[in-house]
């Protein structure tokens, strides 16, 4: 591939000519009253730039947003800023793998199925159910496309969701469920911040689902989650983070029917907020009622190894409004990201993140909670995700908390409410900088006149 197209309006004047256009035409489907009729209004300079004033004023325009690399974060509610080995960008900057899209010709896409095929095998690995598709765009459509997987195999238009579901995925499921007539409801959590205790009952829900770790870092029991779904003849359904699977039991474990999520945390870059790529696996049952693309091995007629697509599920294109699924394009390149960084981790350097996410998690919780300005909000096992609220909020607030964090070049939590923190923790940080930062929360309460 090539960043810069050597052609002058000479030769582009020329190469319109031969297709018989002008550079005009190509605007014409664009109805006047929408056309800009004053360039003058867009402020922009008139006089042309050298290649390195452009490059200056881009760089400048680029250097207003911050990276969290520049910082100290301790920001997470769905999006983890673990360590991203350096030849994952190598390998995926090939061209096979940045030009990668959908293999509509299994003959000429070996590499691509290849890559997507080790996606899904590490998928089942990890979740410990039989089958997975190519991927999906993010973990909030894939809980979506997870929920109506469910709907079809049961031939029911009710759902349950636990409240401890990101809100971003509660919105995408109601969204598309709005749009199907497909009822949601949304139950509560304990008092343990957890869904024990709080299923429905009735035979008319064709799923429960759950995300283990919730959105406030909270294990949950997904054990229960099988025995109650089951029981009611519905389908039990985890949104399961994958790095947690390094450490903790898989949903295939607990006889769950459908696990879905985010794999954003493995190798792909925290981008501002996405893109991403979601991930889906089901019992085999559940084959060919699943959204997206499925790349099988085989042999070719002549007995050597090929890959293909054993399933393609995407046929809007046909079926259009009756069609499995009209948004599930595969995110080939992030995809093959966190393929290759499990592929480097493999089981125990995975399992080395999740423990040490884990227990630095732990001890920042206990630090933050020896100043004697917070207390717990839950008390039960979490992983590399916490929430604890403020003891006395009248002098200061968690938005103001964080603001003066931010001065210092610290990135605070997510702020649940006045006075409740999520705070987010992996294997990157370190004791030294974990102790730096509560020493700052605890000058900046000083400072803002708190009393232990």
């Amino acid at each position: 591939m090539s960043g810069y197209i050597p052609i002058n309006r000479e030769k582009r004047k020329e190469l319109l000519e031969s297709v018989d256009l002008k550079l005009e035409n190509l605007f014409q489907s664009i109805p006047d009253d929408v056309k800009l009729k004053n360039i003058e209004s867009l402020n922009l300079p008139m006089e042309g730039m050298s290649e390195a004033e452009i490059v200056e004023a881009l760089t400048e325009l680029a250097e207003r947003n911050k990276r969290v690399d520049q910082y100290d974060s301790y920001l997470g509610a769905g999006f983890y800023d673990h360590y991203i080995p350096s030849v994952i960008n190598h390998i995926i900057s090939r061209q096979e793998f940045l030009t990668s899209y959908t293999p509509y010709q299994a003959e000429m896409s070996q590499g691509t199925l290849q890559a997507i095929f080790e996606w899904q095998s590490y998928i089942c690995r990890l979740t410990g159910l039989d089958v997975s598709n190519s991927s999906i765009y993010d973990g909030a459509s894939a809980a979506a496309e997870a929920l109506l997987l469910a709907c079809r195999q049961t031939r029911k238009e009710k759902v349950w969701v636990s409240a401890g579901l990101n809100p971003e995925y509660i919105n995408t499921i109601k969204t598309y469920f709005h749009a199907a007539g497909i009822e949601v409801e949304i139950g509560q959590l304990n008092e343990h911040g957890n869904s024990n205790g709080t299923y429905p009952e009735g035979d008319d829900y064709a799923a429960f689902m759950i995300q283990s770790p919730n959105f406030f870092g909270i294990v949950e029991d997904q054990a229960e989650l099988s025995q109650k779904a089951h029981a009611v003849k519905a389908m039990a359904v985890v949104s399961a983070d994958l790095i947690s699977l390094g450490l903790l039991k898989k949903p295939g474990d607990f006889d769950i029917d459908i696990a879905c999520g985010e794999a954003q945390p493995l190798g792909v870059p925290l981008n501002f907020g996405g893109p991403a790529v979601g991930y889906l696996a089901a019992k085999e049952k559940l084959l060919r009622k699943m959204p997206g693309r499925i790349a099988g091995l085989t042999e070719d007629s002549d007995g050597n190894r090929a890959i293909v697509l054993t399933i393609q599920a995407r046929e809007q294109h046909i079926r259009r409004e009756r069609a499995t699924s009209n948004i599930c394009t595969n995110q080939a390149l992030l995809a093959t990201a966190a393929t290759i960084y499990l592929a480097l981790n493999g089981k125990s350097g995975l399992k080395e993140v999740a423990e040490q996410s884990a227990a630095k998690a732990i001890y920042l919780e206990k630090e933050l909670l020896k100043t004697g300005y917070f207390e717990k909000v839950y008390d039960a096992p979490f992983f590399r995700e916490f929430s604890i609220r403020l003891k006395d909020q009248n002098f200061v607030n968690i938005n103001e908390l964080n603001k003066a964090l931010l001065e210092k070049n610290i990135i605070g939590g997510l702020a649940l409410d006045d006075q409740t923190w999520l705070l987010a923790v992996t294997e990157k940080k370190t004791k030294q900088k974990m102790d730096q930062f509560v020493e700052t929360v605890v000058e900046i309460l000083n400072a803002k006149g708190g009393k232990k």
